[in-house]
């Protein structure tokens, strides 16, 4: 019998836990270890932020899902990580021992790198469950006194998606309210141009991000640094293309939300051999860790290279879909692995992006996410806006049927040409 164990029960871990399970051998324990009971649809704080859905509709408790799966659950957080003696020490001083250990944790968010960034400083945040809800509090009594809003990501920032979508929200929200005229809006990013994504781009969201910008009367800053926050001024020090100061800006607001830079959590954060120097899990084409060999690592904690220098440090997201290709080729390299086989299934890192703007969207499909691709696609419209919330009710649904990938959703994808295992 071997232990499998799962750290973290997130959009990467509940998935996991769910396939590894169905890939596991009689007998086999699967473990998950979360610092919360309950799961989040992370996609949808954003809508939370302007009060456009309540904590309870995106929220699941963790326990029944995974008893119904027979997976074991410890809602209790994870210490540090001990690969040398393959335990994970809880912060309730009790350690867990595994033969392999996923670590699919997400990232830390790293707000005190920037002077006054933060919910517990002057921005607000649509990272995690607690800071919508916090940032719903100001929002409601932002509408109130209207005034300028400084919304985008900082430098060292992976996950631009949310920014560019909080910021169409946001500003759908006060056409509602008939309060827009009010609120001079103003995007402050590290990406070299609008619609890089930290992805150099996907398709031609360069011109339709920048047109729809441009349509709403948004104002942009790219190249930038935050240097700090102050109550109401956000001091940016643009640079040119060569990384040099271009000029500072002093961006008066009345509402403010920045997408912070990512690190690792403070549970591997360090390890020599396992993470590099921000903390995210090294891996091989297997999703495995060249010093560690029985630990696996998948989603937002994982170490990817950016995909080009730019003047100011910017990271790669990763998307839903391509978490998913990397939980799928984990489950089949352990199992492989435990029937005394070397892993040999790669992950596509295929990117299927939904971005809700409020009254429409912009979709992208990145096939791979990395450059070069066999497609890159970038669209929008108002089915945009439809589909997301589609997907949000049908992700939450799988989640609670405790369902990684229906045969349907299989079927369908396969169609569309997107898979999540490299072909052999």
């Amino acid at each position: 019998m071997a232990e499998i164990v799962i750290l973290g029960a997130g959009i990467g871990g509940l998935p996991m836990a769910f396939e590894m399970k169905e890939n596991a051998r009689p007998g086999d324990r699967v473990t998950v270890i979360s610092n919360t009971p309950t799961f989040h649809f992370v996609p949808s704080n954003p809508w939370v932020a302007v009060d456009w859905r309540d904590r309870e509709e995106i929220e699941l408790p963790i326990a029944p899902i995974l008893e119904k799966k027979g997976v074991d659950f410890i809602p209790v957080g994870a210490k540090r990580v001990h690969p040398e003696r393959n335990v994970v020490e809880l912060m309730d001083g009790r350690e867990v021992p595994y033969d392999f250990l996923v670590i699919a944790t997400g990232p830390k968010l790293a707000f005190d790198e920037i002077e006054g960034l933060g919910p517990n400083g002057h921005t607000q945040s649509v990272c995690h469950v607690d800071h919508a809800e916090h940032a719903k509090q100001a929002w409601m009594e932002f509408v109130k006194d209207p005034g300028p809003v400084v919304v985008g990501a900082v430098q060292g920032a992976s996950c631009f998606g949310p920014a560019y979508e909080f910021a169409m929200i946001m500003e759908t929200d006060l056409r509602k309210r008939k309060i827009r005229d009010k609120v001079p809006m103003t995007y402050v990013t590290s990406e070299p141009y609008i619609g890089h994504l930290g992805l150099n781009g996907v398709g031609d969201s360069k011109g339709l991000m920048e047109s729809i910008f441009r349509d709403k009367s948004i104002r942009w800053i790219c190249n930038a640094k935050v240097t700090k926050v102050e109550q109401g001024v956000m001091h940016v020090t643009e640079h040119d293309e060569d990384g040099k100061p271009k000029k500072e800006h002093a961006l008066p607001f009345k509402y403010s939300m920045m997408l912070p830079a990512f690190k690792g959590v403070d549970a591997i954060f360090g390890i020599d051999g396992l993470v590099n120097p921000r903390g995210f899990v090294l891996i091989d084409d297997h999703q495995r860790n060249p010093k560690y060999p029985n630990i696996f690592a998948v989603g937002v904690c994982v170490a990817i290279a950016p995909t080009e220098p730019t003047p100011v440090p910017t990271g790669v997201p990763k998307t839903g879909y391509m978490i998913e290709s990397m939980v799928t080729a984990t489950a089949h390299n352990i199992r492989a692995v435990l029937d005394g086989q070397p892993p040999k299934e790669k992950a596509t890192w295929n990117a299927v992006c939904l971005a809700d703007f409020g009254d429409r969207g912009a979709a992208f499909v990145a096939l791979p996410q990395i450059p070069p691709r066999n497609v890159n696609w970038f669209g929008e419209g108002y089915w945009v806006h439809l589909a997301k919330i589609a997907f949000e009710k049908y992700f939450l649904r799988k989640m609670k049927k405790g369902t990684s990938e229906p045969i349907y959703e299989k079927i369908v994808m396969q169609a569309m040409g997107i898979m999540k295992l490299k072909d052999k």
